[in-house]
This record gives C-alpha cells, sequence and structure tokens, in this order.
C-alpha cells in the first residue's frame, strides 16, 4: 500500500518509512502538512500517518484539505500530547483515530493489513434474481460477494474465509431469518448482520427480536442501494477503528 508519512521530525517520518518499506508498503515522506497535502494531491496514498502539532498548518487542518482532494481517505493522526479536545475535534473531522506516540508499530502494521483486505459480503436470500442483482451492484462497488438460498449453509460461508458482514433476509422460504441471525451470533458474535426485508409490518415482530439479538440495522426493501453502502462503510470504518483502539 501507497502510506504517506507527515511529521516536521525528519528521524520520526525516517523510522516510520523504513518500517513501513521493510514490511511491503511503499512509504512517501512529507515533512509538514503543506507538503503533505501537496503529496497527496500529486500521489494519492492509500493511507496517512500524519503528526498533529507541526510547524506550519497543524494535522487536523492539513487533514481536511487532503479529504477535500480525496474524498473518505483513511487518515491516522499521531500525537504526543493528546488530550480529549485534539480526539474530538480529530475524530470530528473524520480521522480514523488519534494514536500516542511512540507509535504501536505491531498495532499500526495489523490496521493496515485490514484496510488492505478485500471487502466479502455474503448476502442471503432465496430469491435469485434478487440475489443476482445485489451482487452486480456491490461487485461494481468493489465489494467481493458471495450468495446463498439456503439457511444452513450460511455459517460453512463464514468458516472458509473472511467477510466484512453478512446481508440477511428475514423470509427464507420456510425459514425465519433471526434464527439464522441466531446461529451466526451464536458462533461469530461480532459479526455486523444486517437484516432486508419486504414484509415491514408482517415481519415486525422479527425485526425488533433481530434487533435485540445484535442485528446491525433492518433495511426495508425496495431500497436504495447508496442506504446498503452507507451501512458498509460505517461496519468497515468501525473495524478500522476497533484494531486502533487499544492506542
Amino acid at each position: 500500500m501507497k502510506i504517506l508519512v507527515v511529521d516536521d521530525d525528519r528521524r520520526i517520518v525516517k523510522t516510520t518509512c523504513d518500517i513501513l518499506k521493510i514490511k511491503g508498503h511503499e512509504p512517501i515522506a512529507a515533512y509538514s502538512g503543506e507538503e503533505g497535502v501537496e503529496k497527496a494531491g500529486s500521489n494519492p496514498p492509500d493511507c496517512v500517518l500524519m503528526d498533529i502539532k507541526m510547524t506550519g498548518i497543524n494535522g487536523v487542518e492539513a487533514m481536511k484539505q487532503m479529504q477535500q482532494i480525496i474524498p473518505g481517505l483513511p487518515v491516522v493522526l499521531v500525537s504526543a500530547y493528546t488530550t480529549d479536545e485534539i480526539m474530538e475535534e480529530a475524530k470530528g473531522a473524520g480521522a480514523y483515530a488519534v494514536l500516542n506516540k511512540p507509535l504501536n508499530f505491531p498495532m499500526v502494521l495489523s490496521f493496515l493489513s485490514l484496510l488492505k483486505k478485500e471487502e466479502s459480503i455474503l448476502v442471503v436470500d432465496d430469491d435469485p434474481k434478487f440475489s443476482r442483482t445485489l451482487k452486480d451492484i456491490l461487485t461494481l462497488r468493489g465489494f467481493s460477494v458471495q450468495t446463498e438460498s439456503e439457511p444452513r449453509k450460511v455459517l460453512d460461508h463464514l468458516e472458509k474465509d473472511y467477510k466484512l458482514a453478512v446481508v440477511l433476509d428475514l423470509k427464507l422460504g420456510g425459514v425465519n431469518g433471526v434464527d439464522v441471525l441466531k446461529d451466526i451470533h451464536a458462533k461469530y458474535p461480532a459479526k455486523p448482520v444486517v437484516l432486508m426485508t419486504g414484509y415491514r409490518q408482517e415481519m415486525g415482530n422479527s425485526i425488533e427480536q433481530g434487533r435485540q439479538i445484535g442485528a446491525y440495522t433492518c433495511l426495508y426493501k425496495p431500497f436504495e442501494t447508496d442506504d446498503l453502502f452507507r451501512v458498509l462503510e460505517e461496519i468497515r470504518i468501525g473495524k478500522l477503528q476497533n484494531v486502533l483502539a487499544t492506542a
């Protein structure tokens, strides 16, 4: 991955870039907020590691300018003097996290590994036409998608490889999707499950039960695909932030 490292302490930039390079990434060095913004525009990175307190514009302001150039750019800010006020300002502006110096590099590398991982979605629905359409739409947005119509086979998919989330219909022939949700949460309690249904009133009790069990949310068919993309992006960012939460 291409990682932009921004700090006015040249020693820190060199050390960070050396470690990233050894681990197979392509570091880009910048020694001020202004230079960081310039390099983000000329050579767009996959992620930014940036100090907050620098001469010239600070890291929060530089981040705001970078995200105007590259909306959604993942930025992790770093500070030797982290306060609640700084944390709130940085996260309010869109930082994934604010980490203390010196950096916990194993944790940062785990974050980058997850950031690079292909986002895989499992769609569970007994309507083959709907599943095929949703798969095509998600694939065009860069997701890897598997579909399943058999409730008893859902756990097999989760055992085989990593899934960012499960998109689960609540009415699967004679099976209530809540029972599938229970099975998922029994074995994978942290797995985000997005429920969906075209029977909002009929499935009202199941929707409420699903929420109590721990479903991430429920979407109502026909739903706007942008609503699903927004939910999946929330899940993805939440997972990435969880990796950094131990800082």
